[in-house]
């Protein structure tokens, strides 16, 4: 292996123990309760209110984690969602600690559908809406969505680890990300 670039590596811890434990909890509990349990059983609620209790968790940690974990570190404003896009459709290289525009975006989608599943789920136990088939067709539509999203999200993650030479499922493991370092000064003159 070269060592020179082996030097010009950059290693950036972003996420934190509580992220990843995070990450990975919502996702044992989706993919659990999607395709290994049935409806109705009683341990499919409690991984459903499981799933909501760590969004809840996930908010606060929104407010008063890390740099990284902060959402207004990476809130997918208008602005930078439109210079995100912009400079992918250029082909220009847009690196980013934390999460980019569009993986912010999918993160509070994916949040809101888990927390749209457990108030429809919640709400299927209610004596006012027991057995109403709309509101088993909502939760049942809205649980595939996020199977779909998710799907998205993975799919999205392994392009731009391709794209930016990171490998940002090992960082969502490890909490470091390892890309390549900035290419040097003399390089860049005259562009």
């Amino acid at each position: 292996m070269d060592t020179s670039s082996r030097s010009n590596v950059e290693r950036l811890y972003v996420w934190d123990p509580f992220i990843r434990l995070f990450h990975w909890s919502l996702v044992s509990c989706v993919l659990i309760d999607y395709f290994f349990i049935d409806d109705g059983e009683t341990i499919h609620q409690w991984l459903g209110y499981a799933a909501c209790v760590l969004i809840a968790a996930r908010i606060v940690w929104g407010l008063v984690g890390g740099p990284y974990a902060r959402f207004s570190e990476f809130f997918p404003t208008p602005g930078r969602l439109r210079r995100h896009l912009g400079l992918l459709i250029r082909k220009e290289h847009d690196p980013y600690a934390g999460h980019n525009p569009l993986g912010a975006l999918m993160i509070f989608t994916l949040m809101g559908l888990v927390i749209a599943l457990g108030v429809t789920g919640f709400m299927q136990g209610l004596d006012a809406y027991w057995g109403e088939e709309w509101l088993m067709d909502l939760h049942a539509g809205l649980a595939d969505g996020l199977i779909a999203l998710a799907a998205l999200h993975v799919a999205a993650a392994i392009e731009m680890s391709v794209y930016e030479r990171t490998n940002l499922i090992r960082a969502m493991v490890t909490g470091v990300k390892v890309r390549p370092g900035a290419t040097p000064a003399s390089s860049n003159e005259g562009q």
